[in-house]
């Protein structure tokens, strides 16, 4: 558990009690009947707080990039006739007839 993940669910931490601090405030306005403008700005500033802790674990927890060699022979993708998990049989072709005599006007 590296601090990036840590990170993460503080935010989703921080999210959930603003969701229910909103909540929270709207039953509150629906007790006293006033009408609903806004959150309050302390539920804007956790929202803003576990949105940044968010994207920093989402950036930081997958891991780094690597670079991508076009030529190495570890990226070849197995040919698709060769593959037998691609090879479809079922579809809309086996409607047309085989033998298609075309002429050109």
């Amino acid at each position: 558990m590296g601090p990036g993940f840590v990170a993460g669910v503080l935010g989703v931490l921080i999210l959930s009690h603003a969701a229910y601090s909103t909540i929270q405030y709207r039953s509150l306005l629906k007790i006293t009947e006033e009408e609903f403008s806004g959150p309050p700005i302390n539920v804007v500033v956790e929202l803003l707080l576990g949105l940044v802790f968010c994207i920093w674990a989402a950036l930081t927890v997958p891991g780094q990039f690597r670079s991508i060699l076009p030529h190495s022979e570890e990226n070849r993708v197995v040919s698709l006739p060769a593959n037998l998990d691609f090879m479809i049989f079922n579809h809309r072709g086996k409607a047309f007839p085989l033998d298609v005599d075309l002429k050109l006007k």
